[in-house]
C-alpha cells in the first residue's frame, strides 16, 4: 500500500475513534449539543479520509505523486486546526473559536480542491505513457 493511503488510513481511525467518543460523551450524558462536531469528526475525519486513502491505493502511480502528500499533509492539518474549534463551539457554546474554525475549513476546502486537481490530473506524463508503451 503506497505511505499516503496508509497515513490517510491510520488519520481516519484517529477521527473515528474521536468521533466515537463524542458520541459516546453525548450519549452519556444526555447532551447532544456537539452532535455538528461528532458528524465532522466521522464524516470528514473518518470516512472522508478512508476515501483518500482508498483513491490513492487504487491509483499508486498518482499515490507516488509529492502533491499527494501535500494533499494529506494541507487535509489532516485542516481538520487538525478546524474540528477541536468546532467541538468547543457546539459542546461549550464558544462562539469566540469562529475565526479559528473559519480557517481550518478554508484549510480544508484548499486540501479538496488538491484532491480534485489530483483525480483529473493523468497519473503519468504523456511522454513517459508513450515511452511506457512502446
Amino acid at each position: 500500500m503506497p505511505r499516503v493511503s496508509e497515513l490517510f488510513f491510520k488519520t481516519a481511525v484517529i477521527f473515528f475513534l474521536l468521533g466515537i467518543a463524542i458520541g459516546i460523551k453525548m450519549g452519556i450524558s444526555g447532551d447532544h449539543g456537539a452532535y455538528p462536531a461528532h458528524a465532522h469528526f466521522n464524516l470528514l475525519g473518518w470516512v472522508t479520509s478512508a476515501i483518500f486513502g482508498g483513491y490513492y491505493a487504487l491509483n499508486p502511480a498518482k499515490a507516488e505523486k509529492r502533491l499527494a502528500m501535500i494533499h494529506y499533509g494541507l487535509y489532516t492539518l485542516g481538520l487538525v486546526v478546524m474540528l477541536p474549534p468546532l467541538y468547543l463551539k457546539y459542546a461549550q457554546g464558544n462562539d469566540a473559536v469562529e475565526p479559528i474554525l473559519g480557517i481550518g475549513s478554508l484549510i480544508v476546502a484548499a486540501a479538496v480542491l488538491v484532491f480534485a486537481f489530483m483525480v483529473f490530473s493523468p497519473a503519468q506524463s504523456t511522454h513517459s505513457a508513450t515511452a511506457t508503451a512502446r
